[in-house]
């Protein structure tokens, strides 16, 4: 199962980055990629304000993608900053021949695999991870007559969820399988090319990714059967 990411960053988590408890307001706004790389050259000549725009620009889309990596905003939030950083010291290395947001894009990524691997620790006891509010696995819904390993069944959840309530349940996810079907399901990794930036074997890899999708699976119809207006 591939998913898109574009459904959960064409308008992106908001514009309050938390930071050490304090809020800081980000106002975003929209460039077109040529326009992007045009600041790209500006900011390269000195300007900063260049480099703020470039900021605003990325940034609600960028914190999407951390957030599906991390277990909260906050924690998101770091890596977004900590991203941008990486960006603006190897801005010189764009080469202009592609687009710049999946230039940046790629950075966020690897700064999460950076932040993963310290955590090694939790993929060798990933089994004793559950998803405690799993409903029963006998309960009867609607999605039980699609296999679950065909295009049709995450399609089927995802036209009835928001990009909100997907990025809630993959933080729901303990940090191994986050980043396995992150990387797997979204970003398009092989399990050889996981295995290889994690530091895991091929087989970890599959496993976490196939256990992954079934706790995302059930915490997903979880949320699509509670009633509305019900909080958690």
């Amino acid at each position: 199962m591939k998913l898109n990411h574009k459904k959960e960053e064409e308008r992106g988590p908001g514009g309050n980055l938390s930071k050490n408890n304090r809020q800081i307001t980000v106002t975003q706004m929209k460039l077109t990629d040529a326009e992007l790389q045009e600041a790209v050259k500006r900011c390269l000549n000195g300007e900063k304000s260049a480099q703020e725009a470039i900021f605003k620009a990325l940034y609600g889309k960028m914190m999407s993608v951390c957030m599906r990596f991390t277990k909260d905003r906050d924690s998101a939030g770091d890596l977004v900053q900590e991203g941008f950083i990486k960006v603006f010291q190897k801005l010189g290395d764009f080469g202009f021949n592609g687009s710049f947001e999946g230039w940046v894009r790629r950075i966020m990524v690897n700064q999460a695999i950076d932040t993963t691997r310290k955590t090694k620790l939790t993929f060798e006891l990933i089994d004793n991870y559950q998803y405690k509010d799993s409903e029963d696995d006998n309960d009867s819904n609607e999605f039980e007559s699609i296999d679950e390993n065909s295009p049709e069944f995450m399609d089927s959840i995802m036209d009835q969820v928001s990009p909100e309530l997907i990025i809630e349940a993959m933080q729901s996810l303990s940090p191994a399988y986050r980043a396995v079907f992150n990387l797997y399901a979204i970003e398009n990794f092989s399990h050889q090319q996981i295995a290889d930036e994690l530091h895991i074997s091929v087989g970890t890899s599959k496993s976490n990714y196939a256990k992954a999708k079934q706790n995302l699976k059930k915490i997903l119809i979880s949320k699509i059967k509670m009633p509305q207006g019900t909080i958690e």
